[in-house]
């Protein structure tokens, strides 16, 4: 029996939100997805997808607009995929996460809360990241207005970000609202020049062109760090465009020059050279100092990072003569921040480069009592580890979105910390963790944060004690 073809679906009512941010209504006992969909919209729309109990639909006409809708205020939202909620009000950004963080731990975990604070809103919602990366496309991708009024340029080349779901499109980017508003004239600038002097732009498929990738990194008080990622060596233009930008923008503290010849845009195993500036930057919260290199990890909203950093210490309840364990530590951001209010710091992480980079930081703050180590968290983490380090009585845990290794989990309840803070970036695996980790732990607080405004993305910091414990 074949599939039914697309079809119509008038006058659809959006009743929530769902699993990334698309819209969920019903027809005919059947649940439908669609995408863009805001709760209270009325609109028809048009079914691509259809399944014996759901169907993936997107909108053909809106006909009743809901009262949480707002106006995007970029002029590339309808098909940049970078923040697909600029069409939904924040307030109800923030309340759609919330209800997500919830879900996950009622509904996977079947925990509840003792106390569930409400999501931390980003003190800002347009130019909160301090790094973003752009392609050079020789043949950028045509919008569909382009291609209907026969509008197709002679010169394709374009700078900008993939298309969602096309890893050869690159839609061409005039502006972002992002980034500073400097990376904009930054990027547009190199464009021009590149136009000018003829150089050409990477094309994916064909494995050729020069300008590769383009990535930009800032912090709070207002360093910039520039990466220009190119397919071949070719010094003196190189050298040209490096000499263009720092004359042109002497707000760049350093420019960094890298040549990448492999299929992939990844940099880890690659020589980079600084052509300008100290080859880093350096971005600060609160007390503690962070040096930034161009592949160094760290949170991409700084002020919400603060934010959060503040109240996983205050959860942690530290004691001056506490041990901590900072599982998943990367470049020792959380373990560095809670070093002053304890007696020391264990840091886990499975990236060695990471590990270096923790323990240049400890020193860069002249903090001693922070030790990092390098390993696989679910084979280093064990009893032996115990034997030869101690227990500790408070564990801080930030894992990838994949969550914890079941063995580690299994680990922790075995650890005798009478707090864990669970900081995740993924509730639903954060979910499932919590569910194994509830054998001994009592789930107390629940603190969803907005790290990533206009976007269905959210963390979320989990508070456990150990049932026995006692507080003072």
């Amino acid at each position: 029996m074949g599939r039914r073809k697309k079809y119509i679906i008038e006058g659809l009512r959006i009743e929530s939100t769902g699993d990334k941010g698309v819209g969920v209504a019903r027809h005919n006992g059947k649940v439908v997805f669609v995408e863009g969909g805001v709760p209270g919209d009325l609109a028809d729309v048009l079914v691509f997808k259809s399944r014996r109990d759901y169907a993936m639909a997107r909108y053909q006409r809106l006909l009743e607009p809901s009262p949480l809708r707002d106006r995007p205020f970029c002029k590339h939202f309808k098909y940049c995929g970078g923040c697909k909620w600029q069409h939904v009000q924040y307030g109800a950004q923030l309340d759609f996460k919330q209800k997500v963080v919830e879900d996950a731990i009622a509904r996977i975990a079947r925990l509840e809360a003792e106390t569930v604070h409400p999501i931390m809103a980003s003190p800002r919602q347009k130019f909160y990241r301090n790094k973003l990366e752009f392609t050079f496309s020789e043949l950028r991708w045509l919008t569909p207005e382009e291609i209907e009024k026969d509008e197709v340029p002679e010169d394709r080349r374009g700078l900008g970000f993939h298309v969602p779901g096309a890893f050869d499109k690159v839609l061409d980017v005039e502006e972002c609202w992002l980034q500073d508003a400097l990376q904009d004239r930054i990027r547009n600038s190199i464009r021009a020049y590149a136009f000018d002097k003829g150089l050409t732009f990477f094309h994916i498929r064909e494995q050729r062109g020069w300008l590769r990738n383009l990535l930009t990194r800032n912090t709070m008080n207002g360093e910039w760090m520039l990466i220009l990622s190119v397919f071949f060596e070719d010094e003196p233009a190189m050298q040209a465009l490096m000499d263009f930008l720092h004359e042109k923008f002497p707000e760049i503290d350093t420019l960094i020059g890298v040549v990448n010849p492999k299929k992939n845009d990844t940099l880890y195993d690659l020589e980079f050279r600084t052509y300008y500036g100290k080859g880093y930057i350096t971005e600060q919260l609160d007390k503690v100092k962070y040096r930034i290199g161009p592949l160094t990890f760290f949170q991409t909203n700084p002020a919400q990072a603060v934010q959060m950093y503040r109240r996983v210490k205050e959860m942690a309840g530290l004691k001056p003569s506490d041990r901590v364990f900072d599982l998943y530590s990367g470049t020792g951001s959380i373990a560095l921040y809670l070093a002053d209010a304890c007696a020391a710091v264990l840091g886990i992480e499975s990236i060695p480069e990471a590990v270096l980079h923790a323990r240049d930081n400890a020193k860069l703050n002249g903090i001693d009592n922070c030790t990092f180590l390098a390993g696989d968290m679910k084979e280093l983490f064990s009893e032996s580890f115990f034997a030869a380090h101690g227990s500790p009585d408070v564990v801080i845990t930030d894992p990838p979105r994949a969550g914890m290794h079941e063995k580690v989990c299994r680990q922790l309840l075995h650890s005798g910390a009478r707090r864990i803070i669970y900081v995740s970036c993924n509730p639903a695996t954060q979910a499932r963790d919590l569910a194994i980790l509830a054998g001994k732990y009592r789930l107390r607080e629940l603190q969803a944060v907005d790290m990533f405004p206009h976007t269905y993305h959210v963390e979320n910091i989990a508070l456990l004690e150990l049932r026995d414990h006692q507080p003072n």
